[in-house]
Parts: structure tokens; C-alpha cells; sequence
């Protein structure tokens, strides 16, 4: 990545191995996540993908103890062997434990404060 796009980038990706399920309709993948943010994820792209690109999917991602994140996602990015989805709706709890594994994996107050803000611009 270049360091123009590196600079734009509002929002860390964490790399992060977490069981991951994607669903639309009544289908059903399992995914490998490859890294996560307060906005999106990117996973590599399952071996019997047949999502269609034009209606939302639902994103559960296990992290351990009984703690789920699920986000109802959109695909964006289907290139090399992975799939990219930004986050259009996600609920409190789940945007609780995300937001405290980014902070876990800043190190940074600040920094999540930072991202945290960028939620909320266009």
C-alpha cells in the first residue's frame, strides 16, 4: 500500500483469526478471517462462494467465551483470492467487543478515540 493510501486509511485493520461465518438467505460460509476494523473485515474468499454481490450478508464472527460480533455487511471488494465488506449496521453488544479488541490491539487511546470519531463522518 502506498504511504498516500496508508495516510487515508481512517480506520487500523487488526489481524485477527477468529471462526467466521458468512450467511445471506439461507446460505451458509465459512470464512478464514484475514483482518478486521471498527468499519469492515476482510476474509479469504471460501472455496464454494456463491454470494451474490448485490444483496447484504450477515457476518458472525466467534471470539471465544460466548462472545459474538455480528454485523450485517456489504460486499465491496472481491479480488485476490478475498472478499472485502464494509459494516452498514451492527448492534451495541457486538460493537462493544469490537471496540475493545481494536483498543486491545492500538495500544492507543487515542488512536481509538480517533477511529471512533471517523464512525460517525460520511
Amino acid at each position: 500500500m502506498s504511504e498516500t493510501a496508508s495516510e487515508r486509511r481512517r480506520f487500523h485493520r487488526i489481524n485477527f483469526d477468529a471462526a467466521t461465518e458468512i450467511a445471506q438467505g439461507n446460505q451458509r460460509w465459512t470464512a478464514e478471517l484475514h483482518d478486521i476494523s471498527l468499519k469492515g473485515l476482510l476474509v479469504i474468499r471460501p472455496e464454494n462462494w456463491d454470494g451474490d454481490p448485490t444483496r447484504p450478508f450477515n457476518v458472525c464472527i466467534d471470539l471465544g467465551a460466548g462472545i459474538q460480533v455480528q454485523m450485517d455487511v456489504e460486499l465491496t471488494r472481491a479480488e485476490d483470492g478475498q472478499l472485502g465488506f464494509i459494516c452498514r449496521h451492527i448492534d451495541l453488544d457486538s460493537i462493544s467487543h469490537l471496540r475493545r479488541l481494536v483498543e486491545l490491539n492500538l495500544g492507543s487511546e487515542e488512536l481509538l478515540e480517533r477511529e471512533l470519531t471517523a464512525l460517525g463522518e460520511p
